[in-house]
C-alpha cells in the first residue's frame, strides 16, 4: 500500500477518524494516497482542500472531464500509474463514452493529443506537457498562445493549477511507494465547495 506506516480507521484518534468518516468512498474505503498522510493529518486536510478546489469546485469554468484529462496526461508524463489508473477511471465515468475514453487515453499515451483534441483544449494540453517536462522554459508567449485560442485568464489559472496539483500528487505517490491495492478506482471524496470542511480546530 505504501512504504511508510499508516494509521487505519480502527486505530485513528477521534479527529483523524472524523476526517476519515467525511472522506470515505462509497464502500467506506479511504484511498491509499490519503491514508499515506495519516501520520500528519494536517497534510491530509491540506491535500484534500487543494484537490477539491482545483478539480471539483463549482466556480471552475472548464469541464471537469477536461480537468481530469489534464491530470491523466500529467500523471502519465510523470510515470505515476496510480494517478493514471484512478483518474482515467474517473474520466471514463465523466465522459460516459467508452469509445471516446479509449481515443483520449491512446492519444495521451502516445504523446499525440492532437489525435483526440483540437483548438483550445489541444493548446492547453501542449502547455501542461511543457509545464510538466520543462517548467523552466515556460514563457509569457506560451500564455499569449493560450489566450489566442479563446481561453481567459481564469481558465488559464485552472489549467495551471490542475497541472501543478498533479505534479504534487504524483510525487507523493511515487516518493512513498503508494499502490492502488484495495482502492476503489475512479471515486472522489464527497462534493463540497467548502474547502475548509476537512480542517479541525
Amino acid at each position: 500500500m505504501t512504504w511508510i506506516r499508516t494509521i487505519d480507521r480502527e486505530n485513528a484518534e477521534p479527529r483523524l477518524r472524523d476526517t476519515y468518516d467525511r472522506i470515505a468512498g462509497p464502500h467506506g474505503k479511504i484511498d491509499n494516497i490519503l491514508l499515506a498522510h495519516s501520520l500528519r493529518p494536517h497534510t491530509l486536510t491540506g491535500h484534500l482542500a487543494l484537490y477539491k478546489a482545483v478539480l471539483h469546485h463549482s466556480r471552475n469554468r472548464l469541464p471537469v472531464s477536461f480537468l481530469e484529462t489534464i491530470g491523466v496526461q500529467v500523471s502519465h508524463l510523470n510515470g505515476c500509474a496510480y494517478c493514471v489508473d484512478h483518474h482515467s477511471a474517473g474520466l471514463r465515468e465523466l465522459l460516459g463514452d467508452d469509445a471516446r475514453h479509449g481515443v483520449v487515453l491512446q492519444a495521451l499515451r502516445a504523446g499525440r493529443p492532437e489525435d483526440a483534441f483540437e483548438g483550445r483544449e489541444l493548446a492547453a494540453l501542449r502547455y501542461t506537457r511543457l509545464l510538466t517536462e520543462a517548467p523552466g522554459t515556460v514563457s509569457e508567449n506560451d500564455i499569449q498562445t493560450l489566450r489566442a485560442t479563446g481561453l481567459d485568464d481564469g481558465e488559464l489559472l485552472e489549467i495551471n493549477q490542475v497541472a501543478a496539483y498533479f505534479a504534487y500528487a504524483n510525487r507523493t505517490v511515487l516518493g512513498l511507494g503508494i499502490t492502488t491495492d484495495g482502492d476503489d478506482l475512479g471515486t472522489a471524496p464527497p462534493e463540497s465547495d467548502d474547502v475548509t470542511e476537512w480542517h479541525h480546530g
